[in-house]
């Protein structure tokens, strides 16, 4: 007879573990308990047989829940203690000193779909029905242990019969901590926009008026959405006015995969995807003739599609006739998801018709996680609810915080060898979103036991807010502060997720401040342990009015231009190619003659390397997009333009020395212009910086004799560059590498930068390497 004690660390809690663990210590005759642990890990103490405790911890292994992750097992053999049975031991607060943590916000699993729908179950047609398998878990945690105590659900205690399926170790509902029914849990109520309720089934009575045409306000798992029939062009119309989104794409829920067929593409990978747990948003091809309203997706060849994921969205589709609903953040552009219920009467009075709200707290905000396929591999666009908050492993045991980039935050918690990247937190030029970041971070501390950090990583763009927040939290706790080029940061994150020692990388984006005070983003560079070099990027070209080309791309089309031909010239391909850009500037032709004017003086201009501002240019100079409503538009919809093209044009991109030259690309546009169709102009430009970015990269490669290439930054999920680089790499006998866990834009970011903070504070990389 042998006892030993088993510290199980990795997804242990709220997967049904203790349940399995249960069932297999009686399968195998054992004795002892199992208990959670205040760190997020499970304690195991086993007596028995020496081959029986073997088996069982093998089956620990091979027969673990299908959402439980298990990373280590740390086994000591302690002395007999005379257990006379197993049995599942009340929580500890205290921990064994690892690095566990809860799984994500899961959705709902087929065997509560199918309760849900039942006539005879107790909790039929109850949208808050849940199991140990399925249900919120990241957005209603307070503290670990994860117990019910700990969570939103301690508002609602259980009735007799929810408790003992809770009590009872052999049913799917044993410690399930959200679990309730319709007698002791969660409830919904209807309300007006005056807050006055409608009696009645709030659900059924939603659905119908979205099927009216109106516009209802439906409190989910992580956050509030805005709902409508996405089949009601005019009520998609009417929410785009409200919500002041003239041009960004609405995200849809179909009501399944059979209706969502029936206007997007759906590969076997995206099919996967769209299913799984996570019930990410996915941005499909459209199907032509699209039969949905083309405003739901202005200009684009993509739509973004989700499925239901919790009880709430099945019960509005059995009830609606719309197979189809537009599901929307509420918030306005910049701003924070809105998830409280006084809030939402606030904020939302002017947007929503009527309020579909719980009484359940949402804690910790998540909005809906976002994901393409490109190159017919996953690229995570905003990583959030299903993924938040599971870590991105990385070689460097220390404790730090990486607090992202400007837009499309995240920030990240370095933890023992792991990057605990947060919920998606979004524009932190705004108040209210700088306190958000601020509560999330204290939260995400007191959930990874993170006490004191040994460093704090930001951006090295002095006016970045998130900038701002680290160097006031590094000075109030004196903590070292570090900042890390935004571009470093892009290539370590693919380092990061794929286990390198140094690549070449080409990051390609819209904008960051680079180490000479020039706005970058079309760069290679070369990364290691030992060394960080930028080894080649785009020719700088002007960008008059700064910021304000990012938001009206003539500018930048200008500024491109202003290298190749003089300024009467500029003015005459203008007016003769893209009149109406002009008429988009915000004060017409006036402004345009004071564009011309500050070119040719090199007044309020600034130089830039940006790729993404090259597409811009290029979406204006083919009439495609004149102004940016959203993050990345103008280059977005290029992109879908170009999905039309047929003829690769062959153009050229010259790389002299360090300087791949976008110019001459821009002349043999024009020159095109004439004689080929401007889809294929565009299809052609993609192909050829796709060209000139792999070329650059495999001649840098051979030059440091380094394996392995790779690609991130924003304009990493253009599928067209995105797949001529990795085909000429791997063409030329070397390794491509992008990240499909970690997003490739802004929103990982952190990730990157947490890597690079391990390098630096292991003596790899010096500040000065990472800011010059």
């Amino acid at each position: 007879m042998k006892a030993y004690r088993l510290h199980v660390q990795g997804i242990v809690q709220a997967v049904g573990f203790r349940p399995f663990v249960y069932r297999i210590a009686h399968e195998h005759g054992l004795r002892g308990y199992v208990k959670n642990l205040g760190d997020a890990g499970v304690e195991i103490v086993v007596e028995g047989n020496e081959g029986n405790i073997e088996a069982f911890i093998r089956d620990l292994y091979a027969k673990k829940p299908p959402l439980a992750r298990i990373e280590s097992v740390d086994k000591k053999e302690i002395p007999l203690q005379g257990f006379d049975r197993f049995y599942i031991e009340k929580s500890s607060q205290g921990g064994g000193g690892g690095d566990s943590i809860i799984p994500p916000d899961i959705a709902i699993c087929d065997d509560c779909l199918r309760e849900l729908f039942d006539p005879t179950d107790k909790r039929y047609m109850y949208p808050f029905i849940v199991c140990t398998n399925c249900g919120p878990r990241f957005t209603i945690i307070e503290d670990l242990p994860y117990d019910r105590i700990n969570t939103t659900m301690r508002e609602f205690p259980m009735c007799d019969y929810c408790e003992s399926e809770y009590r009872d170790p052999l049913n799917r509902r044993y410690h399930a901590e959200p679990v309730c029914c319709p007698v002791c849990g969660p409830s919904y109520r209807l309300y007006t926009n005056d807050g006055e309720e409608i009696i009645g089934d709030p659900l059924k009575k939603a659905a119908a008026l979205i099927d009216k045409g109106y516009i209802v306000a439906v409190k989910g798992i992580g956050g509030i959405h805005l709902a409508c029939d996405a089949t009601n062009e005019e009520a998609v119309a009417e929410l785009r006015r409200r919500t002041h989104r003239p041009q960004k794409p609405f995200a849809i829920m179909a009501k399944d995969v059979e209706t969502v067929e029936e206007f997007a593409f759906l590969s076997r990978e995206e099919l996967e995807e769209l299913t799984s747990y996570r019930r990410p948003i996915i941005t499909l091809r459209k199907k032509e003739p699209f039969p949905l309203p083309e405003n739901l997706a202005p200009g684009l060849h993509t739509i973004g599609v989700m499925l239901p994921y919790a009880g709430t969205h099945y019960i509005l589709f059995h009830w609606s006739r719309s197979k189809v609903y537009v599901m929307t953040s509420a918030n306005y552009p910049g701003m924070p998801m809105v998830k409280d219920n006084d809030r939402a009467f606030e904020e939302l009075k002017d947007v929503a018709d009527y309020f579909l709200l719980h009484n359940r707290k949402i804690l910790n905000r998540a909005d809906d996680s976002v994901v393409r396929f490109v190159d017919g591999r996953r690229a995570v666009i905003r990583r959030s609810r299903g993924f938040v908050p599971l870590p991105i492993e990385i070689p460097f045991e220390y404790s730090g915080l990486a607090v992202g980039a400007e837009l499309m935050n995240a920030f990240g918690v370095a933890k023992n060898g792991k990057v605990y990247p947060s919920q998606y937190i979004g524009n932190t030029s705004k108040v209210e979103v700088l306190e958000f970041i601020e509560k999330a971070i204290g939260h995400f501390k007191r959930l990874l036991r993170v006490k004191d950090f040994d460093l704090i990583i930001a951006d090295l763009h002095p006016s970045y807010n998130t900038t701002k927040l680290a160097m006031e939290m590094a000075n109030q706790l004196d903590i070292e502060f570090l900042q890390v080029q935004h571009h470093y940061a892009h290539i370590a994150s693919i380092m990061a997720e794929n286990g390198l020692d140094e690549i070449i990388g080409i990051a390609i984006d819209g904008v960051g401040y680079g180490t000479d005070g020039h706005t970058w983003g079309g760069e290679v560079i070369y990364l290691s342990y030992e060394d960080v070099e930028r080894l080649a990027h785009i020719d700088y070209y002007p960008l008059p009015g700064g910021d304000l080309a990012s938001y009206y791309p003539l500018r930048a089309l200008m500024g491109v231009l202003s290298k190749v031909y003089s300024i009467d010239e500029l003015e005459g391909i203008i007016e003769r190619c893209c009149p109406k850009a002009v008429e988009s500037l915000r004060y017409g032709k006036v402004e345009f003659k004071v564009i011309l004017n500050q070119l040719a003086k090199g007044i309020n201009t600034g130089y830039a390397s940006s790729t993404g501002r090259v597409l811009d240019a290029f979406a204006v100079l083919l009439n495609v997009a004149y102004r940016r409503h959203y993050e990345g538009e103008p280059a977005m919809k290029l992109e879908s333009f170009a999905m039309r093209g047929k003829n690769d044009l062959k153009f050229e991109v010259p790389v002299e020395g360090e300087l791949i030259k976008v110019d001459e690309l821009f002349r043999d546009a024009l020159e095109a212009l004439d004689r080929a169709a401007p889809a294929d102009i565009a299809y052609s430009v993609h192909l050829a910086l796709g060209r000139a970015f792999a070329e650059t990269a495999i001649e840098r490669a051979r030059e440091f004799g380094v394996k392995n290439i790779g690609i991130s930054g924003g304009v990493a999920f253009n599928e067209l560059i995105v797949k001529t680089v990795r085909k000429i790499v791997e063409s030329n006998g070397l390794k491509f590498h992008t990240t499909h866990e970690v997003p490739r834009g802004d929103n990982g970011i952190n990730v990157g930068q947490a890597f690079l903070g391990g390098l630096y504070l292991e003596g790899y990389l010096t500040r000065e390497d990472l800011t010059l």
